[in-house]
């Protein structure tokens, strides 16, 4: 298999030797970027299948970028999940045009929410429900990218990564959405990935401007506790989920300061995502 997912900033050009992969592509990405072989690759990436005696006593796959692999090969159920992870990857390591932010970030006609948070916070969960909404789009599920200096931030529209109990929820709100197959027993525990919605690859070109960074924070006890937090606080929180921020220099740390400047701030812990959704809506854009 080679295809070519134009995935606006960027184009991969992407091989397999691993089935499954294909068919999890064909069913995560619209035909329209998948079938664009004009464009030049920006990145070049493959997953293929591990030679040698493993391969018959525990498969096992592996990704590779430019011939460099940066990861341990993965049991060969990981590949597609390794593929996605790897163009993250590849992206927060390679694209230095823009400021990269580890976040979820949604946005509701052309005004975005950014919503960094670590592994377990819902991040994730909440970024899925929001993004299939009426009128509201996914940017990214992973990672925020802002034009340097500005409160501009470019959509990187790519499923979005479930885990574990999130897997079912998000069924359960969407039963008409596609879905990965499973990747089990990863780092993250069973993983499947979101096929974003029609209405977000459409507008996958289509900058949109940070009104709100919103930290939040799932806890089964509590319906919705909103803190609003000050300048200072909320740049701590934020420089701790930058990617490349030292690689820009005075840029990137400006860049941060402006978003702080420029955007409502707030912590939110919640066990409903609806009761999340209104506050932004009625509250914050």
């Amino acid at each position: 298999m080679n295809l070519r997912l134009e995935l606006p900033p960027f184009v991969f050009n992407v091989q397999s030797s691993v089935d499954f992969v294909e068919k999890n592509l064909n069913t995560m990405y619209p035909d329209s970027i998948l079938q664009n072989q004009q464009k030049p690759a920006d990145y070049y990436v493959s997953l293929e299948k591990v030679n040698g005696l493993r391969k018959f006593i525990r498969p096992q796959a592996s990704f590779r970028f430019d011939a460099l692999e940066p990861f341990k090969p993965l049991p060969l159920n990981h590949a597609f999940a390794s593929l996605e992870w790897g163009m993250n990857y590849v992206v927060a390591n390679q694209s230095l045009e823009y400021v990269i932010l580890h976040s979820g970030i949604v946005a509701k006609e052309n005004s975005a929410v950014l919503l960094p948070g670590p592994p377990g916070s819902g991040k994730s969960t909440l970024t899925a429900y929001l993004s299939g909404r009426d009128e509201w789009r996914l940017l990214s599920d992973e990672m925020a990218l802002i034009l340097p200096g500005t409160t501009k931030v470019q959509p990187f529209v790519r499923p979005i990564c479930l885990k574990n109990k999130s897997v079912e929820l998000v069924k359960r709100w969407y039963p008409d959405a596609k879905f990965s197959t499973t990747a089990k027993n990863t780092h993250k525990g069973d993983v499947v990935h979101f096929c974003p919605s029609d209405h977000s690859w459409q507008n996958r070109d289509k900058l949109a401007t940070v009104k709100a960074i919103v930290f939040p924070r799932y806890d089964q006890q509590v319906d919705l506790e909103i803190t609003q937090l000050n300048q200072n606080q909320g740049f701590m929180q934020l420089a701790q989920n930058a990617v490349n921020l030292n690689l820009h220099g005075q840029i990137g740390f400006d860049t941060i300061v402006n978003l702080i400047e420029n955007c409502a701030i707030f912590e939110v812990v919640y066990n409903n995502v609806e009761s999340v959704k209104n506050f932004l809506e009625q509250d914050v854009l």
